[in-house]
């Protein structure tokens, strides 16, 4: 039996890390856009600003915390919302998809401007089209799945 506290942890877990994963693997291993510490270094650049690309790996690592804090904020959430949602256990898939869409819009038009008030204008291309389906798949995806698994027992 799992409890709440294994759902969101590992939902958590699972999202983080097939979305920074992705992220690296995209960004820095395919495109050669940046570099793994750069892309670590530019989350936490949303507490410590400039201040995050001098730091380091240690401001990589506090990038990966800040990552991570994120998704487990977003697998609570899911969590939290799921038993009130009664499509969530009709469509796993779609659910996901949406919860997927639902995340990159909270990421990119709410948390990113607060973060960062100066921002470029963001167009319909490619490269948002990837963001968004990697968001889908690494975050929207695990999280409905691995939270329809713990509610399952309960419908």
């Amino acid at each position: 039996m799992r409890s709440k506290a294994k759902t969101i942890v590992s939902s958590g877990l699972v999202a983080g890390t097939l979305d920074i994963t992705a992220a690296i693997l995209v960004y820095a291993v395919i495109l050669h856009k940046t570099t793994a510490e750069k892309i670590l270094q530019s989350v936490a650049s949303g507490i410590f600003k400039k201040e995050a690309y001098t730091g380091g790996s240690e401001m990589a690592v506090y990038g990966l915390c800040l990552h991570f804090l994120i998704a487990f904020i977003f697998a609570w959430f899911y969590f939290k919302i799921f038993p009130y949602i009664p499509f969530f256990k009709i469509n796993t898939v779609l659910s996901g998809i949406l919860y997927g869409i639902f995340v990159w819009i909270i990421m990119n038009l709410i948390v990113l401007p607060l973060a960062f008030p100066v921002l470029p204008e963001k167009k319909l291309d490619f490269p948002l089209l990837l963001s968004i389906l990697i968001i889908i798949c690494c975050v929207g995806m695990p999280i409905a799945f691995i939270t329809r698994k713990y509610y399952a027992k309960w419908y």
